[in-house]
C-alpha cells in the first residue's frame, strides 16, 4: 500500500479520495466508496435486483442509485415487455427517487440529467459505463454480481490501474471525428491493447472537442479492454454541466499532476488522421476509409451511445443535406435520447435527415444490440456509428457490420457503398 503522497494522475486522485487515502499507486488494492451507481433494464432489477432481494439486504443509499431503461424499450416482444414490467415493479417497490424510463440510452441520459461531475467515483451495470469519464469522473462498468455488492454496501474493491495516455495533436480536419480517433487506436493497439488500464485522452485535438465527442472517446475505452477512459475537465466541461444543473462542479481540484507517471504514451497526429472504418467483425480491424471504399452496404445506421448524440446527428446531416439515400440501402437514425431527438427537430437537423430518406427510430439501444427495425437481415452488410461489430451482435451470424463515424455512415447511405465522407463536404 502506498503510504506517502506523490504525484498522481487524475484517476489515481479520484481513487485515493474514494478510498479515504492520501495517495495510491498502480497495483494497490483498495476499497472505494461509490458516489453513484447506475443500472439499466437488462442487468439491473431483473438480475442485480433479484440477487439483492434474495440476500434480503437493503439498498445502501437510494439517492446514489439511478435506474434507466434503454435496452429492451419500445419493443412489443413479450420478453421485452416482461423485462420492463419487472423493472418498473422493482423500482416502485424500492421507492427509488431516480428512475428514468424510456428517455434514451443510459450513458447519455445519466449526464444529461446532471448526475456526473468531476472527481466522482462511479459504477455502471454496462460495459460502456466509461463514457462517464468524459466528465472528469472515474466510472467503470461492472457485472450484476459486483453490482449487488455495491447496492448492499456502497463499496467496491479496486486494483489501481496503470494509465495509458493518448495525446492527439493538432486539430482534426473536416469530415474527421472522435470516432476516427478511437478506431485508429483500436487498429493500432488492438481490442485488448489497454487491458485493465485507464486511457487518459488529451492533446490539443481533445481539448478542442465538444463533450459529445469526448464521450465517444471514453465510451470506446471498453473496446481497448481498458478499465475506463477519462478526460481532464476544463471550461468546456463546466459549461456543459452548467446546462444540466449539476451543482458543485470542481474543475481545479480534479486535474492530474503534470509529472505523474504513466505506463505508456501514444501520440496520434490529429491533423493527418483520415476517416477510419473497422471491418467485420472486430473494432481492431480499422483502417483508412480508402481500404474499404466500394464495399456495398444494405443498411447505414446512425445510432447508439457512441454515435447518435446531437453532434453526431449534425455530422450526418452535413453529409446528406440536399442528397438522397441510395436506392437499395436502408438509412436509419435512432437518436441517443429524447432530448437529443427534440433538439434535432428544433434546429432542423432531423428534417435534413428525413429529407434524405432516413427512417427515424425510437431512442434506445436498438440496432446496436440487434433489437428492433435496425437489426440486420440474414447475409446483409451494414455500416453503423455504433461501438461494436462482433459476429451476431447487430443481426444474424451471417450478417456483416462495418463501423465508422457518423460522417462515414451518412456518406455510405448516400453512395450505397463505403466511401470517403470528405468528398461530400
Amino acid at each position: 500500500m502506498a503510504m506517502t503522497t506523490h504525484s498522481m494522475t487524475l484517476s489515481e486522485k479520484i481513487i485515493a479520495r474514494a478510498a479515504g487515502l492520501d495517495s495510491v499507486a498502480p497495483g494497490d488494492i483498495v476499497t472505494c466508496a461509490v458516489d453513484l451507481a447506475m443500472m439499466h433494464d437488462s442487468s439491473g432489477p431483473r438480475r442485480a435486483g433479484k440477487l439483492l432481494d434474495e440476500l434480503g439486504a437493503p439498498i445502501w443509499d437510494k439517492d446514489k442509485l439511478v435506474v434507466i431503461t434503454d435496452h429492451y424499450t419500445n419493443d412489443p416482444d413479450p420478453t421485452c415487455v416482461n423485462i420492463q414490467t419487472i423493472t418498473h415493479a422493482w423500482v416502485a417497490a424500492k421507492k427509488l427517487p431516480h428512475f428514468l424510463p424510456e428517455q434514451g440510452i443510459c450513458h447519455v441520459v445519466l449526464p444529461e440529467n446532471g448526475f456526473l461531475k468531476p472527481g466522482m467515483f462511479c459504477v455502471g451495470g454496462d460495459s460502456h459505463s466509461p463514457t462517464g469519464g468524459a466528465f472528469g469522473a472515474f466510472m467503470v462498468g461492472i457485472g450484476a454480481t459486483e453490482m449487488v455488492g455495491v447496492l448492499a454496501t456502497g463499496e467496491i474493491w479496486v486494483r489501481v490501474p496503470e494509465t495509458l495516455r493518448l495525446d492527439v495533436t493538432g486539430r482534426l480536419s473536416a469530415g474527421v471525428a472522435a470516432k476516427d480517433v478511437i478506431l485508429k487506436l483500436c487498429g493500432d493497439i488492438g481490442i485488448m491493447g489497454a487491458n485493465y488500464m485507464v486511457v487518459e485522452y488529451g492533446g490539443d485535438a481533445v481539448k478542442a472537442m465538444t463533450m459529445d465527442e469526448r464521450m465517444t472517446l471514453t465510451n470506446m475505452a471498453a473496446e481497448l479492454g481498458a478499465k475506463t477512459g477519462i478526460v481532464a475537465p476544463d471550461d468546456t466541461t463546466a459549461q456543459w454541466l452548467a446546462a444540466t444543473a449539476a451543482d458543485g462542479v470542481d474543475i481545479k481540484t480534479w486535474q492530474g499532476d503534470a509529472d505523474a507517471r504513466v505506463a505508456k504514451t501514444i501520440t496520434i497526429d490529429g491533423a493527418a488522421l483520415a476517416p477510419q472504418v473497422a471491418a467485420p467483425s472486430n473494432p481492431e480491424n480499422a483502417a483508412d476509409v480508402g481500404e474499404y471504399a466500394g464495399t456495398a452496404v444494405g443498411q447505414a445506421y446512425i445510432g447508439a451511445c457512441t454515435g447518435a448524440k446531437i453532434e453526431d446527428l449534425r455530422m450526418a446531416a452535413a453529409i446528406v443535406k440536399g442528397r438522397t439515400r441510395a436506392a437499395g440501402t436502408r438509412f436509419m437514425v435512432a437518436p441517443a435520447s429524447n432530448r437529443i431527438r427534440d433538439a434535432a427537430i428544433a434546429d432542423g437537423t432531423m428534417k435534413i435527415l428525413e429529407d434524405a430518406g432516413a427512417t427515424i427510430l425510437a431512442t434506445g439501444c436498438g440496432g446496436c444490440i440487434g433489437q428492433g427495425p435496425a437489426r440486420l437481415d440474414d447475409n446483409m452488410t451494414g455500416i453503423s456509428s455504433t461501438n461494436r461489430n462482433f459476429v451476431g451482435r447487430a443481426g444474424p451470424n451471417s450478417s456483416k457490420l462495418y463501423l465508422g463515424s457518423p460522417y462515414s455512415v451518412a456518406a455510405a447511405a448516400i453512395a450505397g457503398e463505403i466511401t470517403d465522407p470528405r468528398d461530400f463536404l
